[in-house]
């Protein structure tokens, strides 16, 4: 267990792998659900701020153009294993791997958000995950998803990237990273919970109303 989150330590998955797995990391979780525990928010920050030292020599520019590209490769390859799978996936059992309750988590954030869902999913752990394969089940417009996943691409990629890479000068900054990325994952799975809660809420009136 210890191994495990020692490897989805952002600092240790640029050690291991540098960009490469980097962009191996925001591909898997922006549409492979098997991608959904990644940390991608943090690795972001840390891969900013490890460009921002020197430590990554690739210029800021081309790395966030390479990561936009895999969020965006990400999504597509969800989308279109949620086509191929359709409303079949909905039958698969949980495994170590999948939980068919983030499927219907994400389903039910996006029948308030629309289209919406796959921008503002962007910036939520699991909505980000799930929401292309959702968006696949159903048929959406190929165009229009295209459309606002390079949109979502581009925003979550630059803020979080560049928010590292502009602090990496900020005295003090270095040398409490790790205190930093915990308080980073922890803000960023505020969304999570509270989505979570408020769509196993909504769920429960539904059943009510129906009973």
């Amino acid at each position: 267990m210890h191994d495990l989150l020692e490897w989805l330590n952002p600092e240790t998955i640029i050690k291991q792998g540098g960009l490469y797995l980097v962009a191996f990391v925001i591909f898997a979780e922006t549409g492979l659900f098997v991608g959904f525990f990644l940390p991608g928010d943090s690795l972001l920050f840390v891969t900013g701020l490890l460009v921002g030292n020197g430590l990554i020599e690739t210029p800021i520019y081309l790395v966030v153009i390479i990561l936009i590209a895999m969020a965006i490769l990400g999504n597509m390859t969800g989308f279109a294993f949620g086509k191929w799978m359709g409303k079949s996936l909905y039958q698969r059992k949980d495994g170590l791997l999948f939980k068919k309750k983030y499927l219907t988590m994400t389903e039910n954030y996006y029948g308030r958000h629309g289209i919406k869902t796959i921008f503002i999913g962007r910036f939520i752990p699991i909505i980000r995950t799930f929401a292309p394969i959702l968006a696949g089940v159903i048929k959406m417009d190929a165009k229009r998803f295209f459309l606002f996943s390079v949109i979502g691409a581009i925003a979550w990629i630059a803020t979080f990237t560049l928010i590292g890479y502009f602090l990496c000068k900020v005295p003090g900054v270095q040398e409490n990273l790790k205190w930093i990325v915990i308080g980073l994952i922890a803000v960023t799975l505020i969304p999570v919970v509270t989505t979570f809660f408020k769509e196993r809420k909504l769920m429960k009136e539904q059943k009510e109303k129906t009973e």
